[in-house]
């Protein structure tokens, strides 16, 4: 088989999945970056600073690790975790030395009076401002667009046999405004403004799913990421999460999903209290891909029915286990989960020091189911 049939088979055997169809097989899709450091032994600053590197170092990683599905997405820029938290990240080579883990640093960089900016400026050009001169004004220009050109990471990955599953990442105001403000100044918004904070949450939404689902077209890529992790039910109280969580991640599924697109739900944390208002969201066009905290076996009973499941081998066990007890988990969670609306993954990140032969064992139990 050639690579660009073997591309259309695992393209085919991941939406099969996704969509409750029965697959070949249950399919194993691998979610790295860091991890391509470690296996290749490229100093984590050579690994961020160059996206050639950056690309060449990820796909030599899967040649290593072999036969995995897909990647979830196939090239990884520290600075674009920005993006996601509205924060600052500090990134070995720059702010760190040239073999640690970049660190999203967390401060109260948006003030309480910027709700009120939000709602006079409007959100894009709040946003355009806010990054510009309060989170990438310390950033090298070399690691900024227009200067740092990227490859065309789709296409090197097809080259072999491989799809990228993710075109773009969304995240909710809840995750925005959280990381920005701090947990504990936006805490502290949450009991004190709610009004204040929920209209500027209105002001946001409208304009956060268009630019990812628009670059996921343009690659070729069949789904959207929108993550959560601060925004996890047990983060708040079932009046707060209703209130400021839900009814805003629930309009950017739609929107994705309602483009054509599949929604891949990045959920960190532990969302099980909330399971059942998940079968709100449109059936069959979502992947809930869990991080080791939610109970995906119970997931599986409230949802099983109505969306994909993805994960769900922590990354203490690809750490710290052998390759025998990983893959025995592994094999567990296909003939629990599986062998339809499954995708076995690690829960979020392979890390970036977990053992090769672990990761080699999790991609062994599907090719073998």
């Amino acid at each position: 088989m050639n690579r660009s049939e073997l591309f259309h088979k695992r393209l085919t055997r991941i939406l099969k999945a996704a969509t409750l169809e029965a697959p070949d097989r249950v399919p194993v899709v691998l979610e790295y970056s860091g991890f391509a450091a470690y296996v290749t032994g490229t100093r984590m600053a050579e690994f961020l600073r160059s996206p050639t590197t950056n690309l060449d170092t990820m796909i030599q990683t899967y040649r290593t690790v072999g036969d995995g599905d897909a990647i979830n997405y196939g090239s990884f820029w520290p600075y674009g975790l920005c993006y996601d938290f509205m924060s600052r990240v500090a990134v070995p080579g720059v702010d760190l030395p040239e073999n640690e883990m970049w660190q999203v640093v967390e401060a109260p960089l948006m003030r309480r009076e910027d709700y009120d900016r939000i709602l006079d400026l409007g959100w894009p050009a709040f946003f355009t401002d806010f990054m510009k001169n309060r989170v990438l004004n310390r950033v090298p220009e070399s690691y900024l667009p227009p200067q740092r050109k990227s490859p065309d990471v789709p296409a090197a990955w097809r080259a072999e046999g491989v799809p990228v599953l993710s075109g773009g990442d969304v995240t909710t105001p809840f995750e925005l405004l959280c990381g920005s403000r701090s947990l504990v100044e936006f805490s502290r918004d949450l009991m004190e403004i709610p009004d204040k904070v929920a209209a500027a949450m209105e002001a946001i939404t409208p304009h956060l799913a268009g630019n990812a689902i628009a670059t996921a077209k343009t690659r070729g890529c069949p789904l959207v990421w929108i993550g959560g992790w601060r925004a996890a039910p047990m983060m708040l109280s079932p009046e707060m999460w209703r209130r400021f969580v839900w009814p805003y991640f629930r309009r950017l599924v739609y929107k994705v999903t309602d483009s054509g697109l599949i929604a891949l739900l990045h959920l960190d944390s532990d969302w099980t209290r909330e399971l059942a208002k998940f079968k709100e969201l449109p059936r069959a066009r979502c992947i809930m891909a869990l991080d080791g905290e939610t109970d995906i076996i119970r997931a599986k009973e409230i949802l099983g029915d109505h969306m994909c499941l993805m994960g769900d081998v922590p990354a203490s066990m690809l750490y710290l286990d052998n390759p025998d007890a990983v893959y025995a988990y592994c094999r567990k969670l296909i003939r629990e989960l599986g062998p339809q609306g499954f995708i076995l993954q690690s829960g979020c990140d392979i890390p970036a020091n977990a053992k090769l032969e672990n990761v080699k064992a999790m991609v062994a139990a599907a090719i073998e189911s």
